[in-house]
């Protein structure tokens, strides 16, 4: 006998009545009774949600808040002067809210130049810069949008490097490359970590060195885009080299990925292109290694904290000065119209790093 989701409704409609409730409440459905937990833990549950248009489009940005109320410690003459926390704008409502932080962890902000993927109902924290001591962390957090919270995943084994690439990718693997360790020389090393058996696993090594590289997942394959080595600290390389999941190796490096020596961080996949980013205020993409201006960045976002882009989408965060509040616009990829959106003032804070995902 089929157990009812709901009494005396056929289950086809409680779940049309489950598959609307929002992410946020997932917790509560999952406490209420055994039924409801093993429905909406199913994958089935998932992909429903986005098939009928019902999954919430979800953007979680580590930004600063230089007047929250995170503790400021003292460590070694050193002070918190900006701290970090998670920030989530829902990008159908324009709501903006907080995730919830692990206290006992995360008590003087979020480490700085994390890095924040998402690999299914799990946001992941990885790596960053301790903010009162500013040494490099291996630690790798796991937020669970179902449970609504927090788990410690294992630590990233061999150097304690920063500045590095990551991305996830396809099923429960994200990757990790470049970088720097903790004498500040530039790494080639990279590693993939599953999250769901909660395990590293060492990658062949790239052919060069990368600090500062960009990791970006595109078309099955994982992109290790520019960054330099430790003898030209600072010079970006406009090269690239990826991994292939399939073949487990990197391909050949191509040297002239990009169209300039520039800083990568804003590149972003895309399904019809190949790769977006920003270069000399403009939006650019890429496709079959040839870039082209797509749009003009707004004036008052010129001085760019992040970029990323979903369905037919593409959104930028940032300035016309670095000490002035962030704005936010989005592009329409079909239109090549900018919509601005609005900001409270409390979420407009400097953008390091975000990452999309649907629930």
């Amino acid at each position: 006998m089929t157990m009812e989701l709901i009494p005396n409704l056929p289950n086809d409609v409680a779940r049309e009545c489950l598959i609307r409730v929002k992410y946020d409440q997932f917790a509560t459905l999952l406490s209420t009774c055994n039924g409801w937990k093993t429905e909406i833990e199913r994958p089935e549950f998932f992909q429903l949600r986005k098939v009928t248009s019902h999954g919430q489009k979800l953007l979680v940005m580590a930004q600063s808040r230089p007047h929250s109320d995170i503790k400021q410690p003292a460590h070694k003459g050193r002070s918190v002067k900006t701290a970090f926390g998670l920030s989530v704008l829902e990008l159908d409502t324009g709501i903006w809210v907080d995730l919830p932080l692990l206290p006992h962890h995360f008590l003087y902000g979020i480490p700085y130049f994390c890095h924040l993927v998402a690999v299914g109902y799990d946001l992941l924290l990885i790596g960053g810069l301790d903010p009162v001591t500013w040494d490099a962390s291996p630690s790798v957090f796991v937020f669970n949008f179902l449970t609504a919270k927090w788990r410690r995943g294992a630590d990233m084994p061999g150097a304690r490097r920063s500045m590095f690439g990551c991305a996830s990718g396809h099923g429960p693997m994200v990757y990790v490359a470049g970088g720097h360790d903790e004498e500040k020389n530039a790494l080639k090393s990279a590693l993939a970590y599953d999250v769901v058996r909660d395990e590293w696993t060492p990658l062949p090594d790239m052919s060069r060195e990368r600090d500062e590289v960009k990791g970006v997942f595109s078309r099955g394959k994982f992109h290790a885009v520019g960054g330099y080595c430790t003898e030209t600290q600072g010079r970006f390389e406009r090269s690239a080299e990826v991994f292939d999941v399939e073949t487990w190796r990197w391909d050949h490096v191509r040297e002239d990925f990009l169209e300039a020596s520039t800083c990568p961080s804003t590149c972003t996949p895309g399904d019809d292109m190949d790769m977006y980013m920003i270069y000399e205020s403009n939006v650019v993409a890429s496709k079959d290694a040839k870039w082209r201006v797509i749009a003009k960045l707004p004036g008052d976002v010129g001085k760019m904290s992040y970029m990323t882009r979903w369905q037919d989408k593409l959104m930028v965060i940032g300035s016309s000065r670095l000490d002035e509040p962030r704005n936010a616009y989005v592009l329409s990829l079909e239109k090549s119209e900018w919509t601005k959106l609005s900001i409270p003032q409390k979420y407009s804070g400097h953008v390091h790093t975000g990452c999309y995902l649907e629930m």
